[in-house]
């Protein structure tokens, strides 16, 4: 993705911004530069029942097509987890839940919502000197699901959290996420009943959310076709106490009462391996599309999963035992006909955390992303020391024939620094995340 184009009109806007006017300016950065977002017309959904772990009103927002299409997008939105007084309360900052304090009426108008993903939007924003790409999901209904109560959308406990430094009165936390999830999924069956093509998809709490959730989404809504792509939110293979990430789920399992919720599974799922959730889903839907994306270095996920559970928790160590679950999810995937992957290695946003947010430059793969093999390969891009042997797969191509035609598609991209190296990223990648509080 050749985005040194970029350079001379984004270096200017690259000053930094004056402390009182940096959100500002930030966002009418990002907002020229993913070409002001989706600006659709919202309803706003208000279901008896439904909580925010702060135990204000749940609520979701339904935009409507305006061509008649009978196809339908449901995004679970992102934004950490929580499991204890600091993650919930939005002390521990990055690695707790996102909006503790409940949801906003205008909250599709705020940043999160309004430019969180190229696949809402209906297309990959405009650069400059690059134009809109509009993607599979142009003129699809769309159902959001925002995020607010720390549970990848399947909880279902009421829990009290002591403040560890004693400082603040206890906590009552609803991790009701089970119960907004399915309030949602029936009043949407009512809404839409002749769904053709559904896509359930989201990214980091949101991707986990696809694949936990899924089950109990498709089954309710029942479309002609299921597709499902998980972004940056996997759930990895532990049936034995000493795996990397099993005490990432015996803590969410208590804290949360999954069982709850895990108990309904078909006996494909085995409950005391939590990662078999990609086997029930595959063997329970064999005619659905299936997918994970995510990059090889994600350290926000990986954070998650190990850096307060194992150690060494320095950065390296994190992401070494990143790869070794991943690597098990892709041998896992493989087992089943329809699952695809798209992993690549790095992308200097968001910590490479989540593929399809904001834009999908950087999101691309290639299966033999290695150094140039000769000098004269320098010749073109000198400043670049790696190129792609086999197809150079953008993530908008990726979802064309993932879900227009069918196609499975398995690219898991060897260790590369093509993204770090390219000159456009390194102007781009700093303002994205500022906007992103990164």
């Amino acid at each position: 993705m050749r985005n040194y184009l970029l350079l001379g009109l984004l270096a200017a806007a690259a000053v930094p911004p004056s402390t009182a006017r940096a959100e500002v300016i930030l966002s009418d950065i990002v907002n020229a530069l993913v070409d002001g977002g989706n600006n659709y017309a919202w309803q706003k959904v208000e279901l008896p029942g439904t909580k925010c772990g702060n135990g204000s009103q749940y609520k979701f927002f339904i935009h409507r097509s305006d061509t008649g299409s009978q196809d339908l997008l449901l995004m679970f939105e992102g934004g950490g987890a929580c499991w204890d007084y600091d993650t919930c309360s939005g002390r521990a900052g990055v690695l707790g839940a996102s909006n503790p304090n409940g949801l906003a009426d205008d909250y599709m108008q705020q940043f999160t919502a309004k430019y969180v993903s190229p696949i809402v939007n209906g297309a990959d924003p405009g650069l400059p000197f690059r134009s809109r790409t509009d993607l599979v999901t142009k003129g699809w209904n769309i159902v959001y699901m925002p995020y607010c109560t720390g549970d990848v959308h399947v909880g279902n406990n009421v829990v009290t959290y002591s403040d560890p430094t004693g400082q603040q009165p206890p906590l009552t936390w609803h991790h009701s996420g089970y119960a907004n999830t399915m309030a949602a999924a029936n009043h949407v069956k009512a809404q839409f009943p002749n769904v053709q093509k559904l896509l359930v998809t989201g990214f980091s709490a949101g991707g986990t959310a696809t694949s936990s959730a899924y089950y109990f989404v498709r089954r309710t809504i029942n479309p002609a076709r299921g597709y499902y792509l998980n972004d940056s939110g996997p759930i990895y293979l532990a049936p034995n106490v000493n795996d990397r990430s099993r005490a990432l789920h015996d803590k969410i399992r208590q804290s949360w009462s999954l069982d709850s919720v895990l108990n309904q599974l078909p006996a494909s799922f085995d409950r005391n391996n939590m990662g078999t959730i990609n086997r029930m889903v595959a063997m329970e839907f064999p005619n659905d599309q299936l997918a994970y994306t995510g990059y090889t270095r994600d350290y926000n996920y990986s954070r998650f999963s190990y850096e307060r559970f194992h150690t060494p928790n320095d950065m390296e160590s994190v992401l070494s035992y990143w790869k070794q679950d991943q690597d098990r999810l892709v041998a896992e995937l493989k087992l089943y006909n329809n699952f695809s992957y798209f992993i690549p290695h790095h992308r200097p946003i968001n910590d490479s955390h989540c593929s399809t947010i904001i834009t999908f430059v950087g999101a691309h793969a290639c299966q033999r992303m290695e150094k140039k093999h000769d000098w004269w390969e320098y010749l073109e891009e000198p400043w670049q020391n790696y190129k792609c042997y086999s197809e150079f797969v953008p993530m908008e191509t990726f979802l064309h024939r993932f879900i227009n035609e069918n196609q499975r598609i398995r690219i898991y991209e060897p260790t590369n620094w093509y993204n770090e190296e390219d000159p456009g990223m390194e102007i781009l990648a700093p303002l994205i995340n500022q906007a992103l509080g990164g």
